[in-house]
């Protein structure tokens, strides 16, 4: 019976223990810049692995000190109804379950930009069902206690915009030579184009088909307008 109570006492602690970590963490990055991700510690150690220098290009800046044109870009690219929704896009989700039964189509992901920052700031790479869990979990815990102008800040200095660029700032002075308050409509659909898959697709040297994913990036942020104020 006392082995019985020692391993219930443990698990308590286990668990007030994990929520309070992770409910404390996200407290803390509302209103503090997120530097390192668990991605970036990533991508350094494979290119340690492969006998590469180090690359981890990323200055945070403020939302208000980025282009207009960067939320609407990657909302038009990654998340049309990311201001509307709670953290999930159901629509989306509902779309591509009934797909995979009619058509056979492999179930395709439908992360909105809430899931991905969830993922890039607290998690690794992967497609478990734990780590989708926890993606979850954390997805409501940002949308609660962050809010969306939070989260797209977060996102935009957070993301994956290249071989060792993270973020809307290192990449607009990596690629395009300007701050990211600079960059051109053109510009910001162009890096909303490699999101995709960046390490793939540059925004400094585009290839055809990311040309016209711009151009159809573009035509979308038509129809979307500029991120409310804070």
């Amino acid at each position: 019976m006392n082995l019985l109570k020692r391993i219930q006492r443990t698990i308590r602690w286990i668990v007030l223990l994990f929520f309070g970590s992770t409910i404390l963490s996200v407290f803390i990055y509302k209103w503090f810049p997120v530097h390192i991700t668990p991605l970036m510690v990533i991508r350094c150690v494979q290119q340690v692995s492969r006998g590469e220098t180090i690359r981890m290009r990323h200055h945070w800046v403020p939302m208000d000190s980025m282009s207009l044109y960067m939320p609407v870009a990657v909302m038009a690219s990654e998340d049309q109804r990311f201001l509307t929704h709670k953290g999930f896009d159901f629509v989306e989700i509902k779309k591509a379950v009934k797909e995979h039964k009619e058509d056979g189509k492999k179930l395709r992901g439908g992360s909105t930009i809430s899931q991905q920052t969830a993922k890039n700031v607290f998690l690794w790479p992967g497609s478990t069902w734990l780590r989708k869990g926890l993606e979850a979990y954390f997805t409501v815990l940002i949308e609660w206690i962050w809010g969306k102008h939070r989260i797209m800040e977060v996102y935009l200095n957070s993301i994956e915009m290249g071989d060792g660029i993270y973020g809307a700032e290192a990449v607009a002075q990596w690629h395009f030579r300007r701050p990211s308050a600079e960059l051109t409509r053109a510009n910001c659909a162009l890096v909303a184009a490699t999101l995709p898959n960046p390490l793939k697709f540059d925004s400094s040297k585009p290839s055809k088909y990311m040309l016209r994913r711009q151009t159809a990036i573009m035509n979308q942020m038509r129809h979307i307008s500029v991120f409310p104020e804070k």
